[in-house]
This record gives C-alpha cells, structure tokens and sequence, in this order.
C-alpha cells in the first residue's frame, strides 16, 4: 500500500458541522475533530474517488490522500459552493506533501517527507492527517506574522527619524491580525492538544509524538507565541505614542484657545 498526503489552507475557519449536514453526515462536531469524506461522499466530485480520502480540519485545513492537484481544486471548488469563505484562488499557497508506504520487506522509518510500516493501522491516515494539516497551517501563521514584524520593522526605522506615521485604525488593524494569529495557533490548531485516538492507543499516541516533534509544531508555535507577544508590546509602545502626541496636540490647542480668549479679553477692555 502507498498513499500520498498534500495539505493546504484554504481558510481561517471552517464550519465542519454546516459541511457534514450537506453530505448527510449527522453528528456533531467539536473543535478537536476532523470531517473525513470517504469515497462514497467523493463519487461525483471527482471522477475516480477509488482509495481517496479527503480530512476537513476546522481550523481551515484540508488534507488530500492519493489526489491529483486537478482533483483537489475540484473538491475545493465543491465545498466552497458550501463554505463560501474558502478560498480557490490561493489554494496551494500553503503546501505541506508526505507518503505513507506499507512494506513487510523495509525497515520502519519515520523521515520528514515520508514514512515505511510494516502492517498498516487505521489511525496512520488520521495522525498523518492532522500533523500535516496543523504544520501547514502553522506555516500559513508564521508567514504572516513574519510579514507584521517587516511591516513593524518599518514603522521603528520611520520612528527613528522622528515620525511616527501610523493611525490609531493601523494600530487596531495590526492589533487584531496579532490576536488572530494567537487565537489560531492556540485555539484552532490545538497545538498542544492530541487527537482523541492517542489516548486510547498507544501505538497512534507515539507516532503522534514523534511526527509531532519531526514537524516541529511545539518549537515553531513557541516562537510563534514569542513573536506574537513581542508585536503586542510594540504596537502597546505605538499606541501609548500616538496617544502621548494627541495629548500633547490636545494641550497646544487648548493654550491657543487660552490665548485667543486673552486677547479678545483685552480686546474688549481697550477698544470698547
């Protein structure tokens, strides 16, 4: 047995529940859990959905097993006729790829870009899966958090040139995409949570940890969380800035008010 994996992101958030309701899949889903559309639900969205599986994660990842590229923009196109933010028109921006071979006659072996079993597990495509779709969307975060530190980066160099030229609005914008990006690495990629399987398995629950450490996912959130913070005390530093220069433009307006009223006060006393 072979599989081949590709994950994207195709958005910040997907509605799994609103997915599963259109495929007659009647459960709900929570935050830890991935849709899983089989061949069955795949027949008429692809043309061969033979030993093709498709892992919908609700932080805006989907995992392709055994696709071409062709037939994932067929499926992407699919489910954003049912979840209209996904995102087509960038679906590979982000692109994470590994195989899975099964062979009696190798050595097992975890690598970074593929790994060899002797026997095959039902939990290999869902621990596989769910490493892949949490990298790729880490990946997705870490670039634009990288982008918001060049952006910063600007605004420091303008500022040591005696201009601050940044808006409160900048400030609130730049603000909100760095809690997003906590929130997403926090909340929806459940970093530091395991899939339910590897509480009941330990084989899935050290194959998990052992990708999970390959992948990198804890180190790269950990500098993740730190750029994160240290883009928070920045824009605090911002914003205490813009705040002081209102201020101070407040108390120049309110003594050239003070002024004004003087003058039209002696005015008054010597020319009426």
């Amino acid at each position: 047995m072979f599989a081949e994996f590709k994950s994207i992101v195709v958005c910040n958030e997907v509605n799994l529940n609103k997915i599963a309701q259109h495929f007659g899949i009647n459960r709900k889903f929570k935050w830890e859990d991935s849709l899983i559309l089989k061949e069955d639900y795949l027949k008429g969205i692809i043309n061969d959905p033979a030993r093709k599986f498709v892992y919908i994660f609700y932080f805006g990842s989907m995992v392709f097993v055994n696709f071409q590229d062709h037939e994932i923009m067929d499926v992407v196109k699919y489910i954003k006729k049912i979840e209209p933010e996904v995102n087509e028109v960038n679906a590979f921006a982000y692109v994470d790829d590994y195989k899975l071979e099964v062979d009696t006659n190798e050595t097992p072996a975890i690598n970074n870009d593929y790994m060899i079993v002797n026997a095959y597990e039902e939990y290999h495509l869902e621990i596989v899966s769910t490493i892949l779709a949490k990298s790729v969307s880490l990946g997705k975060n870490e670039n634009e958090v990288d982008s918001l530190l060049d952006r910063i980066e600007n605004v420091v160099n303008n500022l040591s040139r005696g201009e601050l030229g940044v808006s409160d609005e900048d400030l609130a914008k730049m603000s909100a995409n760095i809690l997003r990006f906590r929130l997403s690495a926090i909340s929806y990629l459940m970093l530091l949570d395991n899939p339910e399987i590897t509480w009941t398995n330990e084989e899935a629950s050290a194959l998990y940890n052992e990708l999970s450490a390959l992948f990198e996912l804890k180190d790269r959130y950990e500098k993740l969380r730190h750029k994160t913070e240290t883009l928070l005390d920045i824009t605090e530093a911002f914003s205490n800035l813009v705040h002081a220069k209102r201020g101070t433009r407040l108390e120049w307006a309110i003594i050239i008010l003070i002024v004004i009223e003087i003058i039209l006060s002696l005015y008054e006393m010597f020319f009426h």
